[in-house]
């Protein structure tokens, strides 16, 4: 019997969203940027001791205590414990507690998939590559629970880094790293700023309607695409303004991919960031709310957080560990 504990990082997109839709890349190909960030979700699993009246107790933003796994509520949980091999024979206790609120476009669903694979996984012995754990927490979400997710945030989470991930027509993917010396590193984390926006969403109803509009979309959705290597250049020389500026072009595409991916509050929080000195930014996730990214020079940093003086700001870095059990107990 063993009791586990995995911190997994939610993940800031730049580049390339939208093309790591299976109808997208299928077809394609798909490339996205993005970064792992030091914000976790945890989750943490046990065997329950069979002394208690219940069979499992599920921890989230409900306590649910159930005599059977198909009574349980959360539907990630539910599933991740029927595609894992668990059964009512033994009890299990789940505990979800997370750095940052969920459903606010940080990936915070995918982390959560990734993080429960990884400790129902470690409950058993059984310890998991980042390749095979990305590959398992995306066959949940897509297949399991039918949910309308891209693939980079699953991937995002699992390895962890500031990385370009290319998704293959066959559905295989690769992640290759961006290699910057700490300073430059240094420099460019110096420039993110996040900040909160507040109410959560349910992304997928936004990643339907991008989804049914993807062929549509094609000539923005290539534009898009091609911005990953071209914003790899730009990190690789330091052009760290003309970063902010292509991010700035990409939100401006985006925004025209559907209806609702931004909002007149998004779109008054972005302008009001650029007349502060933003170079660009973007609304992180598939829209609607949650949190926003922007580029900032430092000299300009006090007078947007100024500006959005309203909203909650999120010193972020990036994350190397990935999804990673930090506790381990074998009784």
């Amino acid at each position: 019997m063993h009791m586990a504990i995995s911190r997994t990082p939610y993940r800031v997109s730049f580049f390339g969203g939208g093309t790591d839709y299976p109808t997208w890349f299928q077809r394609h190909g798909g490339s996205v940027l993005s970064m792992a960030v030091n914000k976790y979700c945890y989750v943490s699993g046990r065997h329950l001791p069979p002394f208690f009246g219940i069979r499992h107790r599920i921890v989230w933003s409900h306590i649910e205590t159930v005599g059977s796994i198909s009574e349980i509520l959360h539907p990630a949980v539910r599933a991740g414990l029927g595609s894992e091999g668990f059964d009512d024979i033994e009890g299990v206790e789940l505990h979800h507690q997370g750095d940052l609120p969920a459903r606010s476009g940080i990936g915070s669903s995918s982390a959560f998939a990734v993080g429960l694979i990884n400790v129902l996984r470690a409950m058993r012995g059984k310890t998991t590559a980042p390749h095979e754990l990305a590959l398992a927490a995306i066959d949940l979400e897509q297949n399991k629970l039918q949910e309308k997710v891209g693939c980079q945030d699953q991937v995002a989470s699992a390895f962890g880094g500031l990385n370009v991930i290319n998704f293959e027509r066959d559905g295989s993917f690769a992640v290759a790293p961006v290699t910057l010396n700490d300073a430059r590193r240094g420099e460019f984390e110096g420039r993110l700023m996040l900040f909160y926006t507040g109410s959560s969403r349910l992304s997928s109803d936004f990643a339907k309607k991008l989804v049914e509009n993807l062929d549509a979309n094609t000539t923005h959705l290539k534009r898009m695409q091609a911005m990953v290597p071209e914003a790899l250049g730009l990190l690789h020389d330091g052009d760290l303004d003309a970063f902010g500026y292509l991010l700035h072009e990409s939100w401006t595409l985006k925004r025209q991919l559907t209806s609702g991916i931004s909002t007149t509050t998004i779109d008054q929080t972005y302008e009001a960031a650029r007349s502060a000195g933003a170079l660009g930014g973007k609304l992180l996730g598939a829209g609607g709310t949650g949190f926003m990214v922007f580029i900032v020079p430092p000299e300009r940093q006090s007078s947007v957080r100024q500006a959005l003086s309203h909203l909650i700001n999120v010193p972020i870095q990036v994350d190397f560990s990935g999804s990673t059990i930090i506790y381990k107990k074998d009784d």
